[in-house]
């Protein structure tokens, strides 16, 4: 591994570590209000919603609008995990979220697998349909909560906790789809036809990077549920899907760190303007629009933030001012 990447990821680690530090002294010292950290926790949640539907969007290029049917999912499967208290506390916590990740992929092999033959439009409708069926069955069932929603979830609002789920998960997504197999997901991107004359499974790995989307979203689906205590299936309709696409399409679609911004900033956003009251949501679409139209390829189009860069910059900037001394000295 070449220096600059090593220092890289070191640099990465320790502002990872740093910001945490600065966030949990500022809650400490009461800055940071209990409503801003509940905003706080929410912005990790959509961190990894954005982040998991890039993969199929960004990485793959297949448009998708049934990833808050993923959600729903794993929220239910975790809660009602956590509510049998078959694992007491955190471990019992920690295992719903993971089982409720589980199930997400299940399902999410079993839609991809016939659902991604079709491109486009055509898969967008199917994936819609998908998230409106699974919100009328978790309607239909008593055991869901019916529409009355599941109540007496156990709340975990611990922001150390979502805050390192949510580094796991980006860190792992980003190694996946930078390693091998993610090298293949932007082959078939780019040109699946291509990619197939290479002696590439495509329907493999297609179904592949769709799965361990829905994986992570019900993985954030969880951490919502027990987040809020309280759900219902009409809060992961079909609008959910799109706030998160259009994370996706802001930030950049294929770019981790673009989603991740885009992320933190629309969960800000309409909290910013909600003294503005009935003309909140107004000013948050002008806003978007005027991203989309100024900044068409999003934030950071297909490229990522690296801070190896600014580090080669900074590196370079040094030597050129030790050979100007050196210039002068002669």
């Amino acid at each position: 591994m070449p220096k600059n990447k090593k220092i890289s990821y070191l640099t990465t680690v320790f502002l990872i570590i740093g910001l945490y530090i600065i966030l949990f002294l500022l809650t400490k010292m009461g800055i940071i209000s209990r409503y801003q950290q509940s905003v706080l926790n929410f912005i990790c949640i959509n961190i990894i919603l954005a982040v998991s539907l890039n993969i199929t969007v960004g990485c793959l290029g297949q448009i998708t609008l049934g990833h808050a049917g993923f959600m729903s999912i794993g929220a239910y499967t975790a809660s009602l995990f956590t509510k049998a208290n078959i694992i007491p506390g955190m471990g019992g916590y920690l295992v719903g979220l993971l089982l409720g990740g589980c199930i997400a992929f299940l399902i999410g092999i079993i839609i991809g697998v016939p659902g991604l033959r079709l491109q486009g439009d055509y898969l967008a409708i199917i994936t819609l349909a998908f998230g409106e069926i699974i919100r009328v069955l978790i309607e239909y069932f008593d055991f869901t909560g019916g529409a009355q929603g599941l109540t007496g979830i156990p709340r975990y609002q611990n922001f150390t906790v979502i805050y390192i789920i949510m580094v796991l998960s980006v860190a792992f997504m980003y190694s996946l789809m930078t390693s091998r197999h993610g090298r293949v997901v932007l082959a078939i991107r780019e040109d699946e036809i291509a990619a197939q004359a290479t002696g590439i499974n495509t329907t493999y790995y297609k179904v592949f990077a769709f799965a361990i989307s829905a994986l992570f979203a019900g993985i954030a689906g969880g951490i919502y549920a027990h987040n809020m205590s309280v759900i219902k299936a009409v809060q992961f309709d079909y609008n959910y899907s799109i706030d998160i696409l259009v994370m996706v399409v802001l930030g950049g679609m294929g770019s981790f760190t673009g989603a991740t911004l885009a992320a933190i900033v629309l969960t800000i956003l309409p909290e910013v303007l909600r003294g503005f009251s009935d003309y909140r949501m107004i000013v948050y679409s002008i806003i978007l629009i005027a991203t989309m139209i100024f900044r068409p390829t999003g934030i950071l189009g297909r490229n990522e933030f690296q801070i190896s860069k600014i580090i080669e910059r900074f590196v370079l900037r040094l030597k050129g001012q030790e050979y100007e001394k050196e210039f002068k000295n002669e």
